[in-house]
């Protein structure tokens, strides 16, 4: 079955310019110009979808998600099923999710665990991250089976001591066999030492509401970590993705390593784009831990969303994900009641990362051009996926989203798609809005209508990053 394309605005990393697009079964065949005889012939027999007025954008690859992680006594309440479908309503059509080892465990078991979990439920196509929660000789050594496999990245955390945490020589070992394998080391940045220490202390002094999640996770304990993950990195020669970067301090660090040369990278989400630490994780009474997440958000008066939209700017914050990891508030959030210390950290957003980036646009804070490149092409080219994903071009996937730049909605719990009790962007108002969405050329969403199901999503084996020098 052929589709076209036609009447629309193709946005790429490069620009935007009228032309058609035509699909030919699960790929895309090609890039036409409008009103040529090649659009004209390609027309006879194909199912022609009309784009005008609209922007015609890649898929978009969100490349941090958890579905189902486990945390705190809890698990993320998204499955593969539900949160793969949400994403597919906001126009993502890839995800990279991440296969948990913690201390003690078994690397391969793990993986098998997690490919189990989304084997045949996931809406749209899936890869795996690998955390690696316990650094041993077993683990160093299946990070080189795993990046022979597609499994090209490895997450590490600096935080969660006893459960995540690897200390400063686990780091630099992981990041020796990274050097050696070509995978991607991938940090969560954070001195979880001394956040602990701070947290104990304020819990001790009675402060027990949410928004001290966001006063123990200083700014200094982020940029500190940062430092110290660039410095590891560069002792040993591996390079370095930083994940879900909030705070203005630690941004400076990822500038000035990639300043000096070095293969350091970074994401930021779109709550820490949006929301801050005043307006949304000190709201009155319990209903700051819809926003608690770690990292967490930070003051808008000292400036970070400022600071992070430039860093998207120039570069030096290359990716942005969603770090999707829903909770509910009712029994989930709840667990934290009477110790902020309990309240699972996450924020869902898988559904709104294309909106609220678009908001960018809207305001002038970053380009047509931009959107796609942080949502889609940059993700898919650092995580090995591209020009598989990322896209609109002859060969690629035909991952494609028909955006309607002007559309203007409220955002609620009563029409989002991810299996939450409340929207942490409850209320907010938004100008853009995704109306179709082909995953391999599969029409998946059209009109307010789904018409995926689960096991359409296929896992994806990576490739290299092709942003490593």
């Amino acid at each position: 079955m052929t589709t076209l394309i036609k009447g629309g605005t193709v946005v790429s990393a490069t620009g935007a310019d009228p032309a058609e697009v035509l699909i030919d079964g699960e790929q895309i065949e090609a890039v036409l110009r409008p009103g040529s005889d090649i659009a004209a012939a390609a027309e006879q027999g194909a199912e022609v979808v009309d784009a005008t007025g609209r922007l015609v954008v890649p898929g978009g690859v969100d490349v941090h998600t958890h579905m189902e992680l486990p945390f705190g006594g809890t698990f993320a309440s998204d499955t593969f099923e539900t949160g793969t479908r949400a994403a597919a309503w906001g126009g993502t059509t890839t995800i990279v999710d991440f296969a948990v080892q913690t201390y003690g465990e078994n690397v391969r078991e793990c993986l098998d665990a997690w490919m189990a979990k989304a084997e045949g439920n996931c809406a749209i196509d899936y890869g795996f991250h690998m955390i690696i929660g316990g650094v041993d000789n077993d683990a160093l050594k299946e990070m080189d089976l795993l990046v022979n496999e597609g499994i090209t990245s490895f997450k590490l955390f600096m935080a969660y001591p006893g459960v995540m945490l690897s200390d400063d020589g686990q780091i630099l070992r992981a990041m020796q066999q990274a050097a050696g394998n070509g995978g991607l080391i991938m940090m969560h940045a954070e001195n979880g030492l001394a956040i602990d220490v701070l947290a104990e202390q304020a819990f001790e002094r009675g402060e027990i509401s949410p928004v001290n999640h966001g006063y123990v996770r200083r700014k200094e304990l982020e940029s500190e970590a940062t430092h110290r993950a660039v410095q590891l990195a560069k002792v040993g020669a591996a390079p370095l993705y930083i994940v879900h970067l909030s705070a203005s301090e630690a941004l400076e660090q990822v500038a000035i390593a990639r300043d000096g040369g070095m293969n350091v990278f970074a994401e930021t989400c779109p709550q820490y784009l949006h929301f801050s630490l005043e307006e949304h994780l000190d709201r009155p009474g319990f209903e700051g831990a819809g926003y608690v997440c770690s990292t967490p958000l930070r003051s808008r008066a000292e400036g970070h969303q400022d600071d992070l939209w430039r860093g998207l700017r120039t570069n030096d914050l290359a990716v942005v994900s969603t770090d999707h990891c829903p909770f509910c508030m009712k029994e989930q959030k709840e667990l934290g009641l009477n110790d902020f210390r309990a309240i699972p950290n996450g924020i869902g957003g898988v559904e709104h990362r294309m909106d609220m980036i678009y908001q960018g646009v809207v305001t002038g804070e970053i380009g047509l051009a931009r959107w796609v490149e942080l949502c889609a092409t940059t993700p898919a080219r650092m995580m090995g996926l591209y020009p598989r994903k990322g896209i609109i071009a002859p060969g690629s996937d035909a991952d494609v989203v028909i955006y309607d730049p002007d559309k203007q909605w409220t955002i609620s719990v009563d029409n989002h798609h991810m299996n939450m009790d409340y929207s942490a962007y409850e209320g907010v108002g938004v100008t853009g809005h995704v109306d179709t969405v082909f995953s391999r050329g599969r029409k998946v969403i059209d009109g307010g209508r789904y018409l995926g199901r689960a096991g359409d999503g296929r896992y994806l084996p990576r490739g290299l990053s092709q942003y490593l020098m």
